[in-house]
């Protein structure tokens, strides 16, 4: 694995006349966990679902471990969207089965331990769930693999405060070791504490990118620096 895992140059993304994102580049060095800030409608998702794989009708360049989006990559990348994906029909023995089959990487003795600690009904049809259970369900099927990369994309939208520390410690304490986290969100607050990394998005433009370290030796934190650049949307 490359000292840089993800890069990214001049990305550009426009839905008809309407430009999503003006020519975006930064890298995303190995090890760390970078958060991806801004406001909704900022360009975040859009910059998400091409470096996954999903949105192929870009203008730049986008490398993941020196490839481009595919097949290769998707090995290497695990990636929670910000909407359910799962069939409604299916259960939770269904979905980890079903990822255990997709996945080479994918430890299915795992997802059932966890979905037994989050007390998850293996038989429950998904569209029976709760939205927190659903939640707790593809984060376990992310975390689940053995991934150089994992993508996140609004992880803590629409769920409570406690809801939101069980899903980062989650998140803190099953991801590969050495592995990358790209953490996009518009909820600084309860993030910081685990970031090395920040990369704030402004109507489609990368306005910051710079590590933590050097944003709090100013006496700031990420959630002042966020209010400053995005006063208009706090």
């Amino acid at each position: 694995m490359s000292e840089t895992l993800l890069k990214v140059r001049n990305l550009k993304k426009s839905y008809g006349s309407h430009q999503v994102l003006n020519g975006v580049s930064f890298d995303v060095p190995s090890g760390k966990i970078v958060g991806l800030l801004g406001p909704n409608g900022c360009g975040k998702t859009s910059m998400i679902k091409s470096i996954v794989g999903l949105i192929n009708d870009y203008e730049g360049k986008i490398l993941i471990n020196g490839k481009e989006p595919g097949v290769e990559s998707k090995a290497i990348v695990a990636y929670l969207p910000e909407k359910n994906y799962l069939a409604p029909w299916m259960t939770p023995k269904h979905a980890i089965s079903y990822m255990a089959d997709f996945y080479k990487n994918f430890d299915k003795e795992k997802a059932l331990n966890m979905a037994q600690t989050f007390n998850l009904d293996l038989n429950q049809k998904i569209k029976t769930m709760s939205k927190g259970q659903q939640e707790k369900l593809q984060l376990i099927l992310v975390m689940c693999r053995k991934a150089d990369l994992y993508i996140l994309d609004e992880p803590l939208g629409g769920v409570d405060l406690v809801s939101r520390e069980f899903i980062l410690d989650t998140i803190m304490k099953n991801h590969s070791e050495n592995s990358t986290i790209l953490l996009s969100t518009h909820l600084i607050y309860d993030i910081e504490r685990i970031l090395d990394r920040v990369l704030m998005v402004k109507g489609g433009d990368l306005v910051v990118n710079t590590d933590v370290e050097k944003i709090t030796a100013t006496g700031k934190s990420v959630e002042d620096l966020f209010r400053e650049v995005f006063s208009y949307a706090v």
